[in-house]
């Protein structure tokens, strides 16, 4: 008999605050897509972090005979320098340090760079007498590094010693910046949210005062007129958390898996499986929102 009662009120409160009802499931839809989108964007990052970082090489680029760095003043490494180059990295010193390594030459140089910009116009402004000969370094533990700068760089021939993690460093750092950015939109959506449902839950309450003056003549409790009120907005949130989620997978499925795997096929994505392990969180972040914002705001309705 109650729980007839209850779900009637609350069926009555949605539907006579149904523009309400609609915004605030529209509202948490949208925050919580963010949301989601801000933790599989973390999990990516993470993941090609392991992935990238592991993989990274350290160039040891040559001299030219337009090189200006280190000590090149416009001379090419010699064949001299070349071989000091590779015996350094034979070495029982850095050997141990090293898992492979291989020498590119500039022909070999020039094919891979029009390869990478084989659509761009700069292929052509480009010949291979302008790229350094190249000394690509695997190493057993990339976190060491340093050993290869300590050793190669300033010998003669050698133009400079980059590690590629540099480069990634900058990528990931601007990556975190848009999972920080999603984040701080979806956390002032769910404020939005949160005040939508306290203000829904009022209008509810103001719009059924003799029903609720009744309920206390009679001896209800605060919590059994309370929780119609809390159903409403764990319903309403319910709901745009099912879409947020479906919005989820849906990105992931159709334009991650769809698009960007076929595009970059070196790179690990995220999966399906990680969509579906968000769902459980979007789905207590709405609700739980929903259930603090509406017992507050039918809480001080009633002590008013």
């Amino acid at each position: 008999m109650r729980l007839g009662f209850v779900l009637r009120e609350v069926g009555t409160g949605l539907s006579r605050n149904f523009s309400m009802v609609v915004s605030i499931i529209l509202v948490t839809f949208i925050s919580l897509t963010f949301v989601g989108t801000a933790i599989l964007l973390q999990a990516q990052i993470n993941q090609m972090k392991s992935f990238w970082f592991d993989r990274a090489q350290v160039a040891i680029y040559m001299c030219t005979d337009f090189s200006t760095l280190g000590g090149c003043d416009q001379l090419a490494a010699s064949p001299d320098q070349k071989l000091a180059i590779e015996q350094r990295l034979e070495s029982a010193t850095l050997a141990p340090y090293i898992d492979r390594f291989y020498f590119e030459d500039r022909d070999q140089a020039f094919e891979n760079f029009r390869e990478q910009f084989k659509d761009s116009a700069v292929v052509d402004l480009v010949s291979p007498e302008l790229l350094p000969e190249t000394f690509w370094v695997n190493l057993v533990d990339p976190e060491q590094s340093e050993l290869i700068f300590e050793s190669i760089a300033g010998l003669p021939g050698v133009e400079s010693v980059i590690d590629q993690r540099s480069y990634l460093d900058q990528i990931f750092a601007l990556l975190n910046a848009g999972s920080l950015t999603a984040v701080a939109v979806a956390s002032l959506m769910l404020v939005a949210a949160a005040l939508l449902i306290a203000t829904t839950i009022r209008l509810s309450a103001f719009s059924r005062r003799r029903e609720l003056a009744i309920m206390r003549l009679v001896g209800a409790s605060n919590r059994f007129i309370q929780t119609p009120f809390v159903l409403e907005g764990i319903v309403a949130a319910a709901l745009g958390a099912a879409l947020a989620s479906v919005a989820v997978w849906s990105i992931v499925r159709f334009f991650v898996q769809g698009y960007l795997t076929e595009a970059l096929p070196t790179t690990v994505f995220v999966t399906s499986a990680d969509a579906f392990a968000t769902m459980p969180f979007l789905f207590a972040t709405g609700i739980g929102l929903a259930v603090v914002a509406s017992y507050i705001s039918i809480t001080r309705y009633l002590r008013a």
